[in-house]
């Protein structure tokens, strides 16, 4: 059977090259982060939320990582091909990687995690295993994927958060979610996992027998536990810590930090996430079943000025449901900007009757408390009654998992294509209560449901793009959440830490290729 071959992408030839162009990198240094918050655990295996990822993103791998434009890169795999009829895709595997505890990495390793350990735990990846037919070790370097039929996406589910690699000799047999290894985690990455005080920090070490030859630089890296967001601002203004991962400190401080000597920061390292804001609209029940009203919310809402003055300038104003940093994003969709008159003529054509309707922010810090402030303004300037409903993160996940709610605060990951993080949002099979991240709003479109499931099974990016094209004008039509930004979180760090930043999940799984110019 012919096989093509796959070739790094044009932004990772440019990647490498830029970093050939910096300065050697220097050996050593200890290298301290904030984390927040506080993870629950570092099993990557079993955790998947962004503290437990941008830790453990060190210390477990998949076989690929991705550069800026989503292209696939070498990581646990260094090469890998595809038939030409698209059903079958071989890895071959590094020869060198040992699991930190000096057991070889094979394949069974690959095996026992993806097909076994989880399709058990990890919910996001069995959604895209349905579409595995066989995992096959043909030999300890080699991995064979055969497919049930084509799966446009299928290259991308190999993220360490999406298919983290787990050691077989440690977890098979066992209970996972209460064997003992959870709590001192064993992988292949470039750091290990030394010391967790609780409260207080996260220590990795170097991995000395990392397969990639003279990584990581770093001697180690201390992930600091700082609650109070003030405090983690003053952690770096006075130099306890060298890295702010995006979002880690309020919005308003990020200016005053920027403006120090030695400050650097940047927006790249989420073009994997494509992190997308909204607000759901309740359309199982109450006013926001009417289409109309959701328009007038729709084209009420300044979002311009919640980008510019609650978000300093970061992020873009989203156009629909699919980031433009995601694949099939489609620019041209139906115009929702920022318009009062429409939105007054939509309400006037509704069945609205004055009625209070309940928000519920985000409660996430106080730029999502400021922009549900905004927003109740910007609506009651249309004539739209509403109710701030405020919760804590338990409160929030409970009354969204309810449907308790008429409009509500929320973002989330798109996982560079639509099969993997848009669809969830928006097909009916994905309405049930108890979660807050499936089709919370409830909304229901036959032709939708179709154009998601044929599009994910389509070999050809052309047809998938005529596809998700379709079916995201239709969306914008119906207006099932009321899209906000395209969220950005700048990371900021010391001007001296050199290469932070090396794919597309950016400080998750950067520090190999980090360094200390100290």
């Amino acid at each position: 059977m012919k096989a093509l071959r796959f070739l790094a992408s044009a932004a990772a030839v440019a990647m490498a090259s830029a970093l050939a162009a910096q300065d050697t990198p220097k050996q050593g240094g200890t290298l301290n982060a904030v984390i927040q918050p506080e993870p629950p655990g570092l099993m990557l295996g079993l955790i998947q939320n962004g503290p437990t990822q941008m830790v453990a993103g060190q210390i477990y791998e998949s076989l690929l990582r991705y550069d800026s434009d989503l292209g696939p890169m070498p990581s646990l795999a260094k090469e890998w091909t595809k038939s030409e009829d698209g059903l079958t895709y071989t890895f071959t595997l590094q020869d060198n990687a040992v699991w930190h505890d000096g057991t070889p990495f094979t394949s069974a390793d690959v095996v026992f995690s993806v097909d076994v350990f989880l399709r058990e735990t990890h919910a996001r990846l069995r959604a895209s295993l349905v579409h595995v037919a066989r995992i096959e070790a043909p030999d300890d370097k080699t991995v064979v994927f055969t497919l049930n039929q084509p799966f446009g996406p299928f290259l991308g589910i190999f993220e360490a958060g999406t298919m983290p690699i787990v050691p077989k000799h440690i977890y098979e047999g066992t209970d996972y979610a209460n064997n003992p290894a959870n709590n001192t985690p064993i992988g292949t990455g470039p750091f290990k996992f030394e010391e967790w005080q609780r409260g207080s920090y996260i220590h990795l070490v170097k991995n000395e027998d990392y397969y990639m030859e003279g990584k990581p630089y770093l001697d180690e890296i201390y992930y600091q536990v700082i609650p109070d967001a003030a405090s983690r601002s003053v952690a770096f203004e006075t130099g306890k810590v060298d890295l702010l991962p995006g979002g880690s400190v309020e919005n308003f401080d990020i200016p005053r930090l920027m403006a120090m000597d030695n400050v650097c920061s940047t927006d790249e390292g989420w073009e994997f996430f494509g992190p997308h804001s909204w607000m759901w609209l309740n359309m199982h029940e109450g006013p926001m079943q009417d289409k109309n009203l959701r328009k007038a919310v729709m084209y009420a809402l300044d979002r311009e000025f919640a980008r510019d003055a609650l978000w300093n300038g970061n992020g873009k104003v989203a156009k629909g449901p699919v980031s433009s940093v995601t694949r099939f994003h489609e620019a041209n969709t139906p115009d929702i900007s920022f318009d009062p008159e429409k939105a007054k003529e939509y309400l006037a054509a509704s069945d609205y009757n004055g009625e209070t309707l309940r928000l519920l922010p985000l409660p996430y810090g106080e730029t999502w408390q400021r922009w549900a402030e905004a927003t109740r303004q910007n609506l009651s300037d249309i004539g739209i009654k509403v109710d701030i409903v405020a919760t804590d993160v338990a409160g929030w996940n409970q009354k969204v998992s309810d449907w308790e709610f008429d409009m509500a605060f929320t973002y989330l990951y798109q996982y560079g294509d639509p099969a993997l993080g848009v669809a969830r949002t928006y097909i009916s099979s994905n309405i049930a209560k108890g979660s807050p991240w499936n089709n919370v709003s409830g909304y229901v479109n036959e032709e939708v449901d179709t154009l998601f499931a044929e599009a994910a099974i389509q070999a050809d990016d052309a047809t998938r793009q005529e596809m998700y094209t379709k079916a995201q004008n239709i969306i914008v039509d119906d207006v099932p959440v009321a899209w906000m930004l395209e969220l950005a979180f700048p990371t900021i760090y010391r001007c001296d830490l050199k290469n932070p930043i090396s794919t597309a999940i950016g400080v998750n799984d950067g520090m190999r290729d980090a360094w200390l110019d100290r």
